[in-house]
């Protein structure tokens, strides 16, 4: 998914500003770095989690997806673990490892697994757009879930404009002309997204550590070990070729782990708690936007009418959804809830 959190965590987890505004940069730092440190973590969101995608694409190339995907997140979170322990004094328990592994399959395995298995032959900018819709997902899942919180009109009308957004994509030549994305990695997308925003929803529940930098290490390292696993089970062991994998795959997986999962992690994780977290969800639909671009211009993948008439109907229904008031809800969020960058 793209970038740390899923999108609708945000808004599930929307504090009032004065608590955003508590829990600003101390103000002995100086407004101009202040300024740049805020510019500095909106360009890293924007640009180096849509960037992601693209650099997805390239590493399928030569690496079978579940192994690829698996490595980035277990050295990820091999790099965040002593971090973490040692700017925490929290000592994880029995159902923290439980719980963070739980989060892991569904965030990691489900999600980012899903994405990186359809990028093989799903262009990145329509996944990065497909991906966009967990805000969408995850306000359907927190309504039918049992005691869930009933949406407003203005985002009943964001999901209908997001369903249809999807048919544009998938539906048939005759619907809106030719540009149809391959269904079936349309399905493990959309699938990918569902995954993801069930483990958002659920997350809330579970006995997550309170430091966010200690739970996302361990979701990573969970999460990269099942990734792993199911690499070896559905024979991507056999089928990688370590003579074959290109330069351009090994470059793009070391840009996951670094630019993908650690700077822009920290750039997340900074900016929640710098600026209200309705200006840090704009990323939601900036992503994909900077994700059809580079995929366009690097990697030769066409805009075509469809793409771009599903990219305005699923962008303006992330837009609306993100931006309205929501309901109060009944159970506030655990300080330890977390994901894994994109």
């Amino acid at each position: 998914m793209a970038g740390g959190l899923g999108p609708a965590r945000v808004f599930l987890t929307m504090p009032t500003l004065e608590e955003a505004v508590e829990k600003r940069v101390s103000p002995a730092m100086p407004p101009g770095a202040f300024r740049v440190r805020l510019v500095t973590a909106f360009a890293a969101v924007y640009v180096l989690w849509g960037s992601t995608y693209l650099f997805i694409r390239y590493a399928v190339e030569s690496i079978p997806p579940f192994l690829m995907a698996g490595t980035r997140h277990l050295l990820a979170g091999v790099i965040l673990y002593p971090l973490a322990r040692l700017r925490s004094n929290e000592k994880p328990t029995l159902r923290n490892w439980a719980a963070t592994a739980l989060m892991g399959a569904l965030l990691l395995v489900g999600g980012n697994g899903g994405v990186s298995w359809a990028e093989q032959t799903v262009p990145s900018g329509v996944a990065a757009l497909l991906v966009a819709t967990v805000s969408l997902w995850m306000v359907l899942i927190d309504w039918l879930r049992p005691g869930g919180v009933r949406p407003t009109g203005r985002i009943v009308v964001g999901l209908a404009l997001g369903f249809v957004g999807l048919g544009f994509l998938i539906g048939p030549t005759r619907l809106i002309g030719g540009g149809r994305v391959d269904p079936i990695g349309a399905m493990v997308l959309v699938f990918a997204s569902l995954s993801w925003a069930t483990g958002s929803v659920f997350s809330r529940r579970l006995a997550l550590p309170n430091s966010l930098l200690l739970g996302t290490a361990m979701q990573s390292l969970a999460g990269g070990v099942l990734l792993l696993l199911l690499g070896l089970v559905t024979g991507q062991g056999k089928a990688l070729d370590l003579d074959g994998v290109t330069l351009r795959s090994a470059l793009s997986l070391g840009y996951l782990v670094v630019f993908g999962s650690l700077l822009g992690l920290s750039a997340y994780n900074w900016l929640l708690g710098a600026v209200p977290p309705a200006r840090v969800a704009t990323y939601a639909y900036v992503n994909p936007v900077v994700a059809m671009l580079l995929g366009w211009a690097f990697a030769g993948e066409p805009l075509t009418f469809r793409t771009l008439a599903a990219s305005a109907v699923i962008l303006g229904a992330v837009i609306l959804v993100i931006t309205a008031q929501h309901r109060p809800h009944p159970e506030p969020a655990p300080s330890g809830t977390c994901a894994a960058a994109e």
